[in-house]
């Protein structure tokens, strides 16, 4: 087996390398390179860069492009971009906002994961005839053979865990991970950076993208008026006991937990506890209304090895990440009549409807990932959950009687 477990040798074997004109897909590149592997580099024009080039922090903008074509140049390997942009605006910009407008927090990475990355590219991969698409994430896979699939494969998490980026990779299906390669998933940052330099790469200290891809300034609140202009109609500031603290100027503007830029001043500490896109109302609170003990989800995508109803059915102990920045915490999975939900053993505040719940067999490194599905709903205490049904049910009312 060579180094990507295929029974013959790196020169047979041809791998296409998903370049972002980043420092992480670069190495990758440089690696397989290295190892004597048959590889081409493909760049994936996304949107309209324009106010984009040159922005430190964005990726697949078009200095991106072209710090791709010249790790290419410098590796000595092929070099293509291909237009997705129509497709990326489709399958992840519009959603994006559609998503917001719902009074969600979406995450676009996972979406483009979902269609553009993992779909789209991988089928020209193998258009392209080769044997795997290698990109820079940092996760690990492994060969894990079932009876009817030898070639089966399970994601684990990173080595280094404050690069971990599984919980944007839960939503890849079991086909695509069993043609995905994740090169770096065994090394450090630093040690991804330090190969860079040795390998003479341009980018090797060029910033690390922070923003979503396509918002040139970070502010997402622009694109979501530009597309959905009836986004940002205002409404009112509701506490959940029903009082008309004062008003907004677009749901868009808040986030599910946020304390500060409310818009208020009152006596106590307020936090904003649900987003109603139906009455155009951010209804506001006390902390402890934000804790969440259960999320439901959808859109489910499940690697374990068991099948998901046999698992849900039986109940299944495992760990959950509900935000990426947080080691996996005890959990349960299971279902009952509202759907498929996940019990965190210590509760989360600020889960929002449109963030992932990520599942693990293990809060450390080695963690396999078992999947997981996007949050529908969360559920508090009873006390929280009886007001704010209560407050949700006069909604329509409210808007016939403005209209």
């Amino acid at each position: 087996m060579n180094t990507l477990d295929f029974d013959k040798k790196p020169e047979d074997t041809r791998v296409v390398v998903a370049m972002s004109g980043g420092v992480d897909s670069s190495v990758v590149a440089g690696l397989l390179k290295q190892e004597g592997y048959d590889v081409l580099g493909i760049t994936l024009q996304l949107y309209d860069h324009g106010a984009a080039v040159h922005r430190a922090g964005s990726c697949c903008a078009g200095q991106d492009i072209d710090d791709a074509r010249r790790v290419c140049e410098t590796l000595g390997i092929p070099h293509y971009v291909l237009d997705y942009e129509a497709r990326f605006r489709e399958t992840v910009i519009n959603p994006f906002a559609e998503s917001y407008v719902a009074g969600e927090t979406p995450i676009p990475c996972v979406a483009c994961n979902q269609t553009v990355k993992f779909a789209d590219l991988l089928a020209t991969a193998k258009e392209l005839g080769a044997d795997a698409l290698a990109t820079g994430h940092y996760i690990r896979s492994r060969a894990n053979p079932s009876a009817d699939n030898p070639h089966r494969r399970a994601l684990y998490r990173p080595v280094d865990a404050e690069r971990d980026q599984s919980y944007f990779l839960f939503a890849t299906t079991q086909e695509q991970i069993d043609y995905l390669r994740f090169p770096l998933g065994g090394m450090s940052k630093a040690e991804t950076r330090r190969l860079a330099e040795e390998m003479g790469l341009v980018v090797a200290q060029k910033a690390d993208s922070q923003d979503i891809c396509f918002v040139p300034q970070g502010k997402y609140t622009d694109i979501i008026t530009k597309l959905k202009p009836e986004s940002a109609l205002g409404g009112d500031i509701v506490h959940l006991d029903g009082r008309v603290l004062g008003q907004h100027e677009g749901i868009l503007h808040y986030t599910i937990g946020q304390r500060r830029g409310i818009g208020i001043a009152t006596g106590e500490p307020l936090y904003v506890i649900y987003l109603d896109a139906r009455g155009k109302r951010v209804i506001v609170g006390p902390k402890e209304a934000l804790e969440t003990r259960r999320v439901y989800l959808r859109d489910v995508n499940w690697l374990g090895d068991e099948t998901l109803e046999a698992t849900v059915e039986a109940g299944f102990d495992c760990f959950a990440k509900v935000r990426s920045t947080r080691p996996p915490a005890p959990a349960r999975l299971g279902r009952d009549a509202g759907g498929i939900y996940v019990d965190l053993e210590v509760g989360e505040a600020g889960v929002a409807p449109g963030q992932a719940c990520v599942l693990y067999s293990a809060p450390g490194e080695d963690a396999r990932v078992f999947g997981g599905g996007f949050i529908e709903r969360s559920q508090r205490s009873a006390v929280s959950e009886a007001a704010l049904s209560a407050l949700l049910s006069s909604a329509p009312q409210a808007v016939a009687a403005k209209a």
